[in-house]
């Protein structure tokens, strides 16, 4: 195998993880082993596996190894924690996604609208409402605004499929950091009439801030959840303080 980057054995070594060919609890080949495999340093090697570690795959035990810590999650067709598309999650799934866009408009971002989004106040946006849909059910309503100097060009046509593919791979851009809030809220009128929801009256809501590689925030999305299709998933390590 050609010498490989740490981000190549990382992702190389989390599928394996993911389709169980390293099974939950049990120890990944040692550093030597992974060395020769991968014909790269131990260095390398290390940081791929600090990668899995820092995202809760694995964790390094000392004088054993590194043991898998990766289960496959239950009722976890939308994962927050990454920033994985809507096409991205329903790859993942199996699932058949559809979009469908019910307004595209051009708004002013007053001072009202700044303090709640964050955009400069004066700046144009893109206005976007999205009804996405899994194997034909709707579970999720996209709230999107994005700034029109950043993604130009955008259209209805391009938000019924992935603007985040319209602006890696088009307009060339690098989406860095999502500032994400969660809460549950009752649903609206709005929410009852799109998402079909049943006997449920609430809705994970999650509202973020995406910003590009300059630092420059270029969304604000408000994106209410299905219930029966959204899970919360987070690892933390405990940091041990000092008793006083």
């Amino acid at each position: 195998m050609p010498k490989a980057k740490f981000n190549d054995i990382y992702e190389d070594l989390k599928k394996k993880i993911e389709a169980h060919a390293y099974p939950y609890q049990s120890l990944l080949p040692s550093e030597h082993e992974l060395t020769e495999v991968y014909d790269c340093s131990r260095n390398t090697v290390r940081r791929a596996l600090r990668g899995l570690i820092e995202r809760g795959y694995a964790q390094a035990i000392q004088g054993k190894g590194v043991r898998v810590l990766y289960q496959t999650p239950e009722q976890s067709t939308f994962r927050i924690g990454g920033i994985e598309t809507f096409q991205e999650s329903a790859a993942r799934n199996h699932l058949n996604a559809e979009t469908r866009v019910i307004h595209f408009s051009e708004v002013r971002c007053d001072e009202a609208l700044s303090d709640k989004t964050g955009f400069p106040a004066g700046e144009l946006l893109f206005d976007i409402r999205r009804v996405r849909y899994l194997d034909g059910k709707p579970l999720i309503l996209d709230k999107n605004l994005f700034r029109a100097d950043l993604v130009p060009g955008l259209t209805p046509e391009i938000a019924s499929h992935s603007i985040y593919a319209y602006i890696e791979d088009t307009l060339g851009m690098t989406i860095v950091t999502s500032k994400r809030r969660m809460t549950v809220e009752r649903a609206t009128e709005e929410d009852e009439a799109l998402l079909d929801l049943g006997d449920y009256n609430c809705l994970a809501v999650i509202t973020s801030q995406v910003f590009n590689d300059n630092g420059i925030q270029l969304e604000y999305t408000v994106s209410c959840h299905h219930p029966e299709r959204f899970c919360f998933e987070d690892t933390a390590t405990r940091q041990r303080t000092t008793a006083r």
